[in-house]
C-alpha cells in the first residue's frame, strides 16, 4: 500500500510551520497513543503519525520530501523512523508526563498559598452601616522556628545525592514504537523536592509549615447583602517554596428583619392604617433603620396598595455615595371586635353614603362584561 502524503497525515498544510506542526502532532499523538487509544488500528496510526511528524519537523528530511516525495527520502537515506527522535522527548514529556501525577517542575515551583474561607452572620442593621468583626482563622503559616526550611536550627537542608538537587530522576529507554525515549521521574528520595533534611525542625517535623490560629478584624462596608463576599489580600495560607500567600474570603449572610424587606439599596414596608385615616387622611410615624420614625402624610381617600416614596431613608450604596429609598405601601384593615357604638356610627356612615362608592365598581364590571 502506498504511503499517505505527510501533511495530509498531519493534518497542516505544505506551508506549515515548526510550531503548527508541533501543535498537529500533539492533538494526534494525544488521540492514538497506543497508551490512550486502545482501538486495533491505534498503534498504526500512531507510527504513521510520528512518522510524517518527525520527516516535516526536520529541515533536512523535509526538503527532500518536498522535491521528491517519498521515493526522495529513501535515495537520500532517511528510511529508518526508528530512532532519533530529537525533540520529541520534549513533546511527550509535555504530553504524557502527567499521566502518573504531579510534574516534577511544578513541584520545585513556587506555590501560592490556599484562599480561605470564613462566613459571617449579621443583622439587617449591620449589613446596612457596616460593622466591625474579629474572626478566628485557622490557616497554615511558615514555621517561625526554622524559618520555613524544615530543618531544624542551626541546621538546613542539603541537596538530594540521589538526584543533585534536580528533583527527579531520568531513565533513558528504547522503545519500538518510539526510539530512543527519556523519561523523568520524581526522584524517590527526595520526593522531588531536591533535597533532604536530615534533622527536622522539631515544631513543624520537616513540613515547613505549622497551624495557627490567627484573630482577623474585618471591616463590613455599609450596604453588603446576603451572598457578598469580601476580600481580605494576603490573609489566606501562606505559600511554598517562596509563594505568595493566599487570600480569605468573608462571605456574608444577612438576617430577615420582622418590618423591612430589601430590594437592592430600597427597603420596603407594610403600613397598616384604619379605615378613618384612610378615608379622612392621617399623619403617620413610619419607623426607620436608625430607630427613630419618620412624619408621613397619608391624603384623604387613600386606598389599600398605594405606596409612598421616602428618598434617602433606605440602605447606603455599597462603596458610592448615597442611599436608597424607603417604599411605604399601604394597607387599609376592616376593624373587627367592634364596641356597639362604633357599630351605630358606621351604620349611620353607610346610610348616608348609600351607593355612591359603587359607581366606580359598576361602570368596570360593565366595560368587563359589556352589561346594560
Amino acid at each position: 500500500m502506498s504511503k499517505r502524503d505527510y501533511y495530509e497525515v498531519l493534518g497542516v498544510d505544505r506551508s506549515a510551520d515548526k510550531d503548527t506542526l508541533k501543535k498537529a502532532f500533539r492533538k494526534l499523538a494525544q488521540q492514538y497513543h497506543p497508551d490512550v487509544n486502545k482501538s486495533p488500528e491505534a498503534e498504526v496510526r500512531f507510527k504513521e503519525i510520528n512518522e510524517a511528524y518527525q520527516v516535516l519537523n526536520d529541515d533536512q528530511k523535509r526538503a527532500a520530501y518536498d522535491r521528491f516525495g517519498h521515493e526522495g527520502l529513501q535515495g537520500a537515506g532517511f528510511n529508518d523512523f526508528s530512532g532519533g527522535f530529537g525533540d520529541l522527548s520534549s513533546i511527550f514529556e509535555e504530553l504524557f508526563g502527567g499521566f502518573g501525577g504531579t510534574s516534577t517542575r511544578s513541584r520545585r515551583q513556587p506555590r501560592s498559598g490556599a484562599d480561605l474561607r470564613a462566613d459571617i452572620r449579621l443583622t439587617f442593621e449591620e449589613a446596612a452601616f457596616g460593622v466591625e468583626r474579629e474572626l478566628d482563622i485557622p490557616r497554615l503559616e511558615t514555621c517561625d522556628r526554622c524559618k520555613g526550611s524544615g530543618a531544624e536550627p542551626p541546621t538546613a537542608p542539603v541537596t538530594c545525592s540521589t538526584c543533585n538537587g534536580t528533583g527527579e530522576v531520568r531513565r533513558r529507554q528504547q522503545s519500538p514504537l518510539f526510539g530512543a525515549v527519556i523519561t523523568a521521574t520524581p526522584c524517590p528520595t527526595c520526593n522531588g523536592t531536591g533535597e533532604v533534611i536530615p534533622s527536622p525542625c522539631t515544631k513543624c517535623n520537616g513540613a515547613k509549615r505549622v497551624r495557627v490560629t490567627r484573630k482577623i478584624s474585618v471591616k463590613i462596608p455599609a450596604g453588603v447583602d446576603d451572598g457578598t463576599r469580601i476580600r481580605l489580600a494576603g490573609e489566606g495560607e501562606s505559600g511554598q517554596l517562596g509563594g505568595p500567600p493566599g487570600n480569605l474570603y468573608v462571605v456574608v449572610s444577612v438576617e430577615p428583619h420582622p418590618i423591612f424587606q430589601r430590594d437592592q439599596f430600597d427597603i420596603h414596608v407594610d403600613m397598616p392604617i384604619n379605615i378613618a385615616q384612610a378615608a379622612l387622611g392621617a399623619t403617620l410615624k413610619v419607623p426607620t433603620l436608625e430607630g427613630d420614625q419618620h412624619d408621613l402624610e397619608i391624603p384623604a381617600g387613600t386606598q389599600t396598595g398605594r405606596t409612598f416614596r421616602l428618598r434617602g431613608l433606605g440602605i447606603p450604596r455599597l462603596q458610592r455615595t448615597g442611599r436608597g429609598d424607603m417604599i411605604v405601601s399601604v394597607r387599609v384593615v376592616t376593624p373587627t371586635n367592634l364596641t356597639n357604638e362604633q357599630k351605630s356610627l358606621l351604620r349611620e356612615l353607610a346610610k348616608s353614603l348609600g351607593d355612591q362608592n359603587l359607581e366606580p365598581q359598576k361602570g368596570f364590571f360593565d366595560r368587563i362584561f359589556g352589561t346594560d
